[in-house]
């Protein structure tokens, strides 16, 4: 799908979770947000902490809202929830949309760690392949000064920019993942809503 970077009424679906590593469950919220920053959706479900189910967690969040005009997904990482990690070769596939997954600080790498915690895991195997695929990130300045790293399939470098630009206001978290990221935090630590 070719997606105008440019359009007016460009909308994004910024995915964050929030976690707690003594609750089994964490909570990821989905954001609807159009280009001039309105907000026109919510989604949210659970994913396992430590488990393999974060990329159905995603799939489920884009699939509850039921739209058919979101231009582009927004992940606030990839290894999320205690090394719950999406792929996001699938997720890109599935949804036949743009996926850009940000990520604000510079590492060596998770590969030690993944074999340190899950060494008697049997899906330690599964965990670093789909990791391995994830790939090395880009690096990004932003209008606003700060610097973010990248993965991305479907936009090139260039209309990654354009996005993430169009989206942040201020620091380095665009808006539909630091609005999607509050609402999951909100939501676990509210205790009305037990992940389930």
């Amino acid at each position: 799908m070719t997606v105008n970077v440019f359009k007016k009424g460009i909308r994004a679906l910024g995915i964050a979770e929030s976690f707690q590593r003594d609750n089994p469950k964490s909570i990821l919220a989905g954001i609807s947000m159009r280009g001039d920053l309105q907000i026109d959706g919510i989604s949210l479900t659970s994913i396992t902490v430590g488990g393999m189910d974060a990329t159905e967690g995603v799939l489920r969040i884009f699939n509850n809202l039921n739209r058919k005009d979101l231009n582009v997904i927004l992940l606030n990482g990839c290894v999320i929830s205690w090394f719950n990690i999406i792929d996001l070769d699938y997720v890109y596939e599935e949804l036949c949309l743009p996926v850009l997954c940000v990520t604000y600080e510079e590492s060596e790498g998770l590969k030690d760690d993944i074999k340190k915690y899950f060494r008697d895991d049997p899906d330690r195997d599964e965990r670093l392949e789909v990791y391995n695929r994830l790939g090395q990130r880009s690096k990004v300045k932003l209008n606003t000064g700060y610097e973010v790293f990248l993965r991305f399939y479907g936009l090139d470098y260039d209309e990654v920019k354009v996005i993430l630009n169009r989206f942040t206001t201020h620091g380095k978290v665009c808006e539909p993942l630091r609005t999607a990221k509050i609402l999951a935090r909100a939501v676990l630590n509210s205790g009305l809503i037990t992940p389930i």
